[in-house]
Parts: C-alpha cells; structure tokens; sequence
C-alpha cells in the first residue's frame, strides 16, 4: 500500500522528470562531441588539401619559369650560334642547379651524290685495237674521262639493263629481306620462255630466296630472277619499270635512256649510251646489296624440292678476265647481248695501284672478244699512264669459243 503510493506521488514524479533532463543532456554532449569530431576531421581534411594544392602550384610554377629560362637560354645560344646541352641556372633558394636539356634533333639533309663524268684536254678516242663499236673508260676518283668512242651515242643496252634492275631492287631491300621467300609464277617463266631469254632455271611454283633472284639477275642474267626481283618489289613488272625510270631522273640521264622492260629485251623505247650505263654501274657499285651480287664470281641458289642441290650459277665474264693480265683486278661485271647491240659490258675494277676504273663497251664480234677489249682499255691505263701500247691479245684460235655471255 505504502509502495503504491510511493509511485503516485510527487516525489517519484520528480526523480524521473530530473532522470530524463539528465538523459537529455547527456544527450545532447554526445551529439555535441561527435559535431565537435566530424568538424575537426572536416578542418583536417581541408588542411590537407589546401597543403596538397599549395604544393602543387608551387612545382608548377618553378617547373614553368625553368622551362621559360631554358627556352630563352636555347633561343640565345642558337642565335649565337653556340653548342651545348647543359645550362645552369640559378633556384629561388639562392642555391645553382645545372638543368639538363636534351637538344632538339636536327634533320640532316641526305646527302645526294652527283654521278657524272666529263671529257678533258686528255681524253683520248679509243683505238683501232679495240673492235667494240663504242666504249668509254672513266677515272672514279676524278670523273675524267680517260677514253671513250663514240659515249654519247644511243644503243641498246641489252643486258646490262640489269644492272640498274639489281640497283633499284637494292634500294628497296635490307638485309633481312634478302632471305624472304617468292614462289616463281608460270607468267615469269612463260614471259622468258616467249622471249628466248636467257634464265637461271628456276621451275614454276618454285619457292626461292629474294637473294637467288638478286645473284640470279647478275651472274647468269636470269630473266625469271629478274622478273621474279621486280615483283617482289614493285608488286608487277610494269611498276618496277616506272621505278628504274624514276631512279634514271634521280642519276640525271633521264634524256638519254629510257627502259621499258628489266630484263634488256631490245625495243625501240629501250635504250641508253656507254657513257649512261657506265653512271649506272657506278651507282650500283657504292650500294653494298647490289655490289655484292655484281662482285660475285659463284652462287649456289636455296635447295628446293625441285632443285634438291641448288642451282650453280656463275658470272662467266669475271671468271673469265680474273687470269688475265689487266694492270690490276676487275671487280664488278655484267655483259649483255642482242642482235641490235652485238656483244657489251660494263665493268668496274682496280689497278695495282689503287686506282679505280669504270668501262664500258659496246658493238663487240663475241663474247671473248669483248671481254679483251675490257683487258686491254684496262692494261692501257694502268697506273693512269697512257704506255703506248695495247695489251697483248689471244690468238683467233683461243677465242673460237662464240657464246654469248649474258
């Protein structure tokens, strides 16, 4: 009875209204602690990020007044015309920092060489002694001159066309290239067939190395190489063509030769002068693909499933003149025949003496016969020095042999 009054009266009453305000204030200290929190962690965070982006602004601005600086020390010391890649420079704390500035690339101009020859108070005309129709002999070192016959006129430069096809495929290629694969189309093999051309022997869908087509174009004048050559560069003969024309506007003798095929099969439009292809062939020789098939006096072509053992090939002409008393050695040849131009080549070798020769020939009775004339236009300038004499020649019966070499 007592306790149930207790409950009821204003004490008890009291006691839980002061409970409760207790309660409530405590209430509200938590709240006031965790606003307290949340505010500091707030203020902490802008710190932060006000300090982050103040850091920032700095590098940046240090960055652009370095890049400032250097770009008027670079702009000066162009203009003064003075080198260098290291420009010190001096921080805000008063301390010398060296920046270092990696110097802008200079495009180099590609250095064209002019290949050109030129006739001089010395100049000699080539002798009754040698039978080819034309010819020409120029000094590389000099450009002069030293013999010629009739350089200038124009003649069918049968084979020896190829030597400009080895020189523009080699412009195209790199040594890794060289090991590619091509398979030999029936249209290459009926072109040369149709043609009478002489060939290397590749087989229809033979699959041979651009190196064979390269050696095959040079050592046994393989039109299948050439052709194959040409469309593994240009895509089709036709286009090849238009590249060897270009590459006759580059050598300056575009109004002097004209190709229309690359293989040297004679046309009215084809044709070029001893003086042209002797150009030609010094082009060729400063080209290391393409010196390297015309100084090659062998080759062996990639074994095959057609060719198990590779085809042997040879360029007759430097196996043939290497024994042979020139005053020195003939390092590069490449012949060529067609009825309209008889026997011709062009070769390029060295005396005992260093010096280096270019000649070329065209209008010969046979192969051997030309390849004596290249003996004796040789021997006769040995050293430069004009001896007065021819050198000795072969009896008729050691040059029955009239094959042509092409």
């Amino acid at each position: 009875m007592e306790e149930r009054r207790y409950y009821h009266s204003d004490e008890y009453e009291e006691r839980r209204r002061l409970e409760r305000r207790r309660k409530r204030r405590e209430e509200i200290k938590r709240k006031k602690r965790r606003r307290v929190l949340i505010n500091r962690c707030i203020f902490a965070a802008s710190c932060f990020a006000i300090l982050f982006g103040f850091i920032f602004l700095i590098k940046f601005a240090v960055k652009s007044i370095s890049g400032a600086v250097t770009k008027n020390q670079v702009e000066a010391i162009n203009e003064d015309g003075v080198g260098g890649n290291d420009y010190e420079l001096y921080n805000l704390g008063g301390g010398k920092n060296t920046i270092e500035v990696e110097a802008l690339p200079v495009e180099e101009e590609k250095e064209v060489k002019t290949y050109e020859a030129h006739l001089t108070a010395e100049t000699v005309t080539t002798g009754q002694e040698i039978i080819s129709e034309r010819s020409i002999l120029i000094d590389r070192a000099t450009g002069d001159i030293l013999m010629q016959k009739g350089y200038q006129d124009r003649i069918s430069p049968a084979s020896m066309t190829k030597v400009l096809t080895a020189l523009v495929a080699a412009e195209h290629l790199t040594e890794e290239q060289l090991n590619d694969k091509f398979t030999i189309t029936q249209d290459i093999t009926a072109y040369a067939y149709q043609h009478d051309c002489s060939c290397v022997g590749f087989a229809n869908d033979e699959t041979v190395t651009v190196r064979d087509l390269l050696y095959g174009t040079i050592l046994p004048s393989g039109a299948d190489a050439a052709l194959g050559l040409a469309t593994y560069i240009a895509g089709s003969h036709e286009e090849f063509v238009n590249m060897m024309n270009e590459k006759l506007v580059e050598l300056g003798l575009s109004s002097t030769s004209h190709f229309t095929n690359c293989v040297g099969l004679y046309d009215d439009n084809h044709y070029s002068s001893v003086y042209d292809m002797a150009i030609i062939m010094e082009a060729a020789i400063d080209n290391d693909i393409a010196r390297e098939a015309l100084t090659a006096h062998k080759y062996t072509t990639s074994k095959t499933f057609e060719h198990p053992d590779g085809i042997e090939i040879s360029n007759w002409f430097l196996r043939r003149i290497e024994d042979k008393d020139t005053g020195g050695t003939v390092i590069c040849a490449k012949t060529g025949f067609v009825v309209q131009s008889k026997n011709c080549a062009v070769s390029y070798g060295k005396d005992t003496s260093g010096n280096e020769y270019i000649v070329c020939t065209q209008g010969s009775t046979s192969s051997w016969r030309c390849i004596y004339d290249h003996v004796a236009i040789y021997k006769q300038f040995e050293g430069k020095v004009n001896h007065g004499g021819i050198a000795t020649v072969e009896t008729d019966e050691e040059m029955t042999e009239e094959e042509n070499v092409e």
